[in-house]
């Protein structure tokens, strides 16, 4: 006989497969990762999750090698390649490549997420993101952690917090064996490696490993300067510029010599000057094989030839 959930009415011909659905409805997740404790709603998921601390990509694209640790990526990397656009906006027409952009945020009728938050229009596919979500809006946090007490809205954030306790490191990079507390610094530090670069800038085609580097170089396109001084209202693209320049207001020196004890306000001069002890000269020019101290000195240099 059939087996109808009572939450959304979905059928089933087997009773573990409406077992396991029922997940969905009530949040369970009894399948945990052995190296991290992330839980998840099936053994699968855990499977294809392990993948990130192994760093195995058993998914290859024929097309241009790229390697995926789960076959729904290869499958969306795919129409990079085809140029596959199935997923269709009914309001105005346009093509989209995968469904995610193919429909209003928010939208009650949006296909494939039933659950919609009252408070703010946004929808999802399940009923155990949706409770998540709403906690942005009660302020409820209900994980809390025994060590110093700060709260948590979601499970995720309390694990990776309670490794700042425990020191806990359970994503080791394969290549050079350093190890992360959390998935997404292993996930940018892997480019390293690999030289993957996604993120690209739409003005000049320059391309980076993290989307925080972009958002960083796009300013010197826009304009922008989001970082001003207090004192002189001097304003800056980035804050490491801003905190340096700060110091010439506070007369901070924090990078000393320990040589000759001599101190700086930025990093940057510090190491040139550590160079005039240790001799070392990281500037070649690619003409004649002259090093020097200095990048300007070799720019100097470069224009005998």
């Amino acid at each position: 006989k059939p087996y109808e959930c009572s939450e959304c009415g979905r059928v089933f011909k087997h009773k573990t497969d409406h077992l396991r659905h029922q997940r969905v409805h009530t949040g369970e997740k009894p399948f945990k990762c052995d190296r991290c404790g992330k839980p998840f709603r099936h053994s699968s998921d855990v499977t294809k999750h392990q993948r990130i601390h192994t760093g195995e990509k058993p998914f290859k694209c024929g097309e241009c090698g790229k390697a995926f640790n789960c076959g729904s990526n290869l499958l969306k990397h795919r129409k990079t390649h085809t140029g596959e656009k199935p997923y269709e906006c009914k309001e105005c027409g346009k093509a989209f490549a995968y469904s995610s952009s193919s429909g209003p945020r928010g939208d009650p009728a949006r296909p494939g997420k039933p659950h919609r938050c009252e408070a703010c229009g946004k929808s999802f596919q399940y009923k155990s993101l949706l409770l998540k979500h709403q906690r942005i809006h009660t302020g409820e946090k209900p994980y809390a952690c025994h060590e110093c007490g700060k709260r948590f809205r979601g499970w995720s954030g309390f694990i990776q917090h309670h490794r700042l306790h425990t020191g806990e490191k359970p994503y080791e990079c394969g290549q050079c064996g350093r190890a992360f507390s959390h998935s997404s610094h292993f996930t940018q530090h892997l480019r390293i490696h690999n030289g993957e670069k996604p993120y690209k800038c739409g003005e000049c085609g320059q391309a980076f490993s993290q989307s925080s580097n972009l958002v960083r170089h796009q300013r010197l396109h826009t304009g922008e300067k989001p970082y001003a001084c207090s004192q002189c209202g001097k304003a800056f693209v980035w804050s490491s510029v801003l905190i340096e320049h700060q110091r010439i207001h506070t007369g901070e020196k924090p990078y000393e010599c320990p040589d000759c004890g001599k101190a700086f306000r930025g990093r940057s001069h510090f190491f040139r000057h550590l160079r005039t002890h240790t001799g070392e000269k990281p500037f070649a020019c690619g003409a004649c094989g002259k090093a020097f101290g200095q990048s300007s000195q070799l720019i100097q240099h470069q224009r005998v030839h």
